[in-house]
């Protein structure tokens, strides 16, 4: 009898969550057709409108509808006043609207096998250097096997030398192998002449040597003399998005050009020897990387370019004190330099990409999400201060998310407040994996890997979006104009078919 009253308990334990279940399925269709209902509102309206007015002529007599016609045919000023402001407007229009940007191609420097480090050689190299106390080896173990890196990243040759090598040379020495090995492949790959460059950007944060960096890539290729070059520095891992977005402003003013943007940052220089804990993640995290991005005004490239920038959104936090010192490059208590990251790092990026995509939404997402997340901000201001704010799906917006793989908790919590499945992290923590946080270019990694993924459509929409020191949070959106394959010599083009790979928490 007991065994009997168990079995009809445990069926109805199990018939419990249906009802649930059925709730959420209903829910979820409601709220597909919320959205279907407001996208295609405008259509759905003018259907009945057309109806009645097909319905009204087809009722007219021959002689109103021959009547109308003469009124139309004699009446010359009118037609000509018409006529006159059709002509102006479509001028002011052709002359007054934004060129179109594309992106023909980019390329991400992979650096040769002999520069990878797995974690036993880092953690050993570092107690030989004998800069380090037990204390700080065991830190930077623990940080190692907690990151979201893989055993295939890479240093530079200065870092595996025992002891280290940081001096000037060194480090021109890196910047030359990053930037020149990925303008090489991009120039082959698209075979473009660099005295076709009329635009030069490059952005890198803590390596900014006299000639700059800009100079040594003008004197390398042989650019032309007239080049508009820029060097950006001390910018942080979002410079990236700061370069393509001066690199779109110059191309609106200089007509049928292209322009080259250069991400990289510098690690030979910047490596901190000491043992202050905020200033040893990133010796932990960075790694070398670099990518180089040829942009494009012309009409003629449409047709072979692989994306069009659509939006570009940068939000600057610089005016907050605490923001300001986040991530912060600074000696510790004996003279050595680094850079430290503060406890509240997390909270500010949190609080800069809320500013960000308060921006971002309006220009990206359908009607129907901003007249909810417009709703509830109504509801939460004039009746219930307390309530959640409600969370744009920005999955309607986008195909594709590039979150700068800063650190395993930057995704983590990216993923959390824009309720992201884990496919559209993918890209981000496979990066982290492979390459770890190689600044500004890691933005470049991940849409690599979307396209040798083999993922990208036609009509597709990227978002890029990238957290630097300052605080600063950048967003730049594209859109696919056709179905892209992975250019020659894609970072990935040797390791895709492991990917993805289980991270271990």
């Amino acid at each position: 009898m007991d065994n009997n009253r168990e079995g009809v308990q445990i069926q109805q334990n199990r018939r419990l969550p249906l009802p649930d279940f059925l709730q959420s399925v209903n829910l979820k269709y409601v709220k597909l057709g919320y959205h279907y209902l407001i996208t295609h509102l405008l259509t759905l309206c003018l259907i009945p409108l057309m109806s009645v007015i097909i319905i009204q002529v087809s009722q007219m007599n021959p002689q109103d509808i021959h009547q109308l016609w003469l009124h139309l045919k004699y009446n010359l000023v009118s037609v000509i006043a018409c006529s006159t402001i059709l002509v102006f407007g479509s001028t002011v229009y052709i002359m007054t609207r934004p060129r179109s940007v594309y992106l023909v191609d980019f390329s991400c420097y992979k650096p040769p096998s002999n520069l990878s480090v797995k974690f036993t050689k880092f953690v050993e190299h570092s107690r030989l250097k004998g800069d380090f106390d037990e204390s700080s080896l065991e830190f930077q173990r623990k940080i190692l096997e907690r990151s979201g890196l893989g055993e295939e990243t890479y240093l530079p040759e200065a870092m595996h030398q025992i002891p280290p090598t940081p001096s000037m040379a060194s480090a021109r020495e890196e910047a030359e192998q990053v930037m020149y090995g990925a303008l090489d492949n991009l120039f082959a790959n698209t075979k473009i002449k660099p005295k076709d460059i009329g635009i030069l950007v490059v952005n890198c944060s803590l390596f900014n040597p006299t000639p700059s960096l800009s100079a040594m890539i003008v004197n390398k290729y042989k650019l032309r003399g007239n080049i508009r070059s820029f060097n950006l520095g001390g910018m942080g891992c979002s410079a990236g998005v700061i370069a393509i977005d001066l690199a779109k402003d110059m191309l609106q003013v200089h007509r049928n050009t292209y322009a080259v943007v250069v991400s990289t940052e510098n690690i030979t220089q910047n490596w901190y020897f000491g043992n202050k804990k905020s200033m040893l993640i990133p010796n932990c995290l960075f790694r070398v990387g670099g990518a180089a991005v040829l942009l494009s005004n012309k009409g003629s490239d449409r047709r072979r370019a692989k994306y069009k920038l659509v939006h570009v959104v940068r939000t600057h936090k610089g005016a907050d004190d605490k923001a300001f010192k986040c991530v912060y490059q600074e000696q510790d208590d004996v003279g050595k330099t680094g850079v430290s990251l503060s406890k509240d790092l997390m909270a500010i990026a949190g609080g800069a990409l809320k500013t960000n995509i308060t921006t971002l939404g309006p220009l990206v997402l359908p009607v129907s999400e901003q007249l909810l997340f417009f709703t509830t901000l109504v509801v939460k201001k004039l009746f219930n201060a307390k309530a959640k704010p409600y969370i744009p799906d920005f999955k309607l917006a986008f195909e594709h998310f590039c979150i700068h793989a800063g650190g395993r908790a930057v995704i983590d919590e990216l993923e959390k407040n824009l309720q992201l499945l884990p496919m559209h992290v993918e890209a981000s923590r496979m990066t982290l994996h492979r390459f770890g946080n190689t600044s500004s270019s890691s933005i470049w990694y991940e849409l690599a890997y979307i396209e040798a993924k083999g993922r990208m459509r036609k009509g597709n929409r990227i978002w890029q979006i990238a957290f630097g020191s300052g605080f600063k949070c950048n967003s730049a959106v594209w859109q696919a104009m056709k179905h892209v394959r992975a250019s020659s010599k894609s970072p990935w083009e040797d390791c895709i078919d492991r990917y993805p790979v289980e991270i271990v928490t």
